[in-house]
């Protein structure tokens, strides 16, 4: 324990860069990416039709990728306030 710290001093831990990385595949979210790759598949098989496959996953994509623009809270931790941790 560092005994020259003051009690209410907030304490700072330095993460790994990776570790805040954002999880995202061709520029969306991996679990919405997934969804519009299942949804498209899907699709196709339920139609028998490439071009429904293919326009739900556009359209599913294209929702992603706003959806994940869009996030209120950013995976990009510089973009939050850092607020000290209780101790």
């Amino acid at each position: 324990m560092n005994h020259s710290a003051k009690p209410n001093e907030p304490a700072f831990h330095r993460v790994s860069k990776s570790i805040n990385k954002p999880l995202t595949i061709w520029g969306v979210e991996r679990r919405l990416f997934f969804l519009a790759v299942i949804m498209g598949a899907a699709t196709f098989n339920f139609f028998a039709s490439l071009w429904s496959g293919l326009l739900m996953f556009a359209g599913l994509y294209g929702f992603a990728r706003w959806a994940t623009g869009a996030d209120p809270h950013p995976a990009n931790p510089s973009q939050l306030r850092q607020v000290p941790k209780p101790l």
